[in-house]
This record gives C-alpha cells, sequence and structure tokens, in this order.
C-alpha cells in the first residue's frame, strides 16, 4: 500500500546547473510522510504532542534529474515497523521516469522530566491510524 504525493519543482528548489538540489529530495520525502500523518487525522508536529519523531537515518539514491517546472510524483508507504522505529520507503516518479529512491526512518520518543528523550514503544493507533490512510 502506498500513498501518492504529487508536486512540481520550483525555481529556488534547484542548482545553478538547473536541476534539483540533491537536499530537496529528503524534503521531498518528508512532505510525502506528512501528508500521509494528515490523511491520517494525526499531525507529526502537532502542539502539545505527546511523542516526537526524530530520524536516525535517511538515505537517498538518485537516478534521473528533476529540473524545474518538472511534475512528479513521491510514493510512500511503510517499508519496516518495529516495536519503536517507522521506516519510510518512497519512489520519486516523474511519469515512467524513476528519479529516485530513498528510505527515511523515524524513532518514536517522549520527553523525560529531566529535557532529554527516550524512545517508547509507537502506540497501536498510530500504527493503524497510518495503515489506514495508506490503504
Amino acid at each position: 500500500m502506498a500513498a501518492i504525493y504529487k508536486r512540481r519543482v520550483e525555481f529556488a528548489e534547484t542548482d545553478m546547473a538547473g536541476q534539483v538540489h540533491f537536499s530537496n529530495f529528503f524534503r521531498y520525502m518528508e512532505e510525502a510522510e506528512h501528508a500521509i500523518w494528515r490523511t491520517a487525522g494525526m499531525r507529526i508536529a502537532a502542539e502539545g504532542r505527546e511523542h516526537q519523531w526524530p530520524r536516525i537515518s535517511a538515505h537517498c539514491d538518485f537516478k534521473s534529474r528533476l529540473r524545474v517546472d518538472d511534475e512528479f510524483e513521491v510514493r510512500t508507504e511503510m517499508a519496516k515497523v518495529s516495536n519503536r522505529t517507522i521506516q519510510w520507503a518512497h519512489t520519486l516518479m516523474r511519469g515512467d521516469t524513476l528519479i529516485a529512491s530513498g528510505t527515511v526512518t523515524a524513532v518514536c520518543v517522549k520527553e523525560q522530566p529531566d529535557g532529554s528523550i527516550k524512545a517508547v514503544e509507537i502506540p497501536a493507533e498510530i500504527i493503524s491510524g497510518l495503515r489506514a490512510a495508506l490503504a
């Protein structure tokens, strides 16, 4: 089950060669993930949230260029779910052309009374909500 997030490349996202700067691919992947959270009726960065989701791993393989005004989509799915982490898998496509593929892994944490954070088990309702948003 994958969600599809559609987007157009903006001029400010390109480099001097007129192609998307590599760092923006991670932004596109994160935007697609946040769209899934919203579809599930949740916000990853909601005011007063109990859980936080720092990234512990990010990877991207680049296959083809994106240029200003290109329309593309990010296909996103939950690749792996453990008790405390979600690994999101993303495939960026322009029509039938593979642009890039990557993964981003987030860990569920709670802030402790001393201000530190500690990994905690992901609540079942969060996983079920995200899975329903992908269906």
